[in-house]
């Protein structure tokens, strides 16, 4: 098991693995938990529950965020 530094440490405390955080909590969450020092990306996956094998469900697009 790799070993973990004093940052990501205190980090990882202040998430709550089996909690569903609002959109506006998780990224400030995300913000306050940073230990890195340089520009971190994040990535997101929205379960949509639609069928992307009928055509009047499919779901195409890009969203830049600020």
């Amino acid at each position: 098991m790799p070993r973990r530094g004093k940052r990501y440490i205190e980090a990882a405390k202040k998430i709550d693995r089996l909690k569903k955080y609002t959109f506006k909590e998780a990224i400030e969450l995300s913000t306050d938990s940073s230990y890195v020092k340089f520009d971190a990306t994040v990535d997101m996956s929205i379960r949509l529950g639609v069928d992307p094998r009928h055509a009047d469900q499919m779901v195409r697009g890009t969203v830049s965020l600020p």
